[in-house]
């Protein structure tokens, strides 16, 4: 999708450890989010990139991998070089069975 410059992982290859950076809206992110991921909307990264680790995996999701590799993008532009996009964002994760969890007392899923 973005070409082999934005490295890519699936859900199944995701380091044990690694730093989950969810970018989508807070409305998706109350819908349904990996456990333990930190919610940084898209919009938000400029002014809170010091906040992305610069060492060990950060993997970066949204709802299917558009706005989730355009991060990752921006992240390589700025220095970063431990980052990758996650294939199929929330929606291949949870395709993939992977746990979810909701802010809203609602069963978690992916909007």
């Amino acid at each position: 999708m973005f070409g082999p410059h934005i490295p890519t992982v699936t859900a199944a290859e995701i380091p044990a450890g690694a730093f989950l950076l969810d970018v989508r809206e807070p409305d998706e992110w109350t819908a349904g989010h990996a456990p333990g991921a930190v919610h940084m909307p898209m919009m938000e990264i400029p002014v809170r990139i010091a906040e992305v680790p610069t060492e060990g995996d950060v993997v970066v999701v949204c709802r299917s991998g558009g706005r989730s590799g355009q991060v990752v993008a921006y992240l390589l532009g700025n220095g970063w070089d431990n980052v990758s996009n996650l294939d199929g964002g929330m929606q291949d994760w949870a395709a993939t069975g992977r746990a979810l969890v909701s802010e809203d007392g609602q069963p978690a899923r992916v909007l």
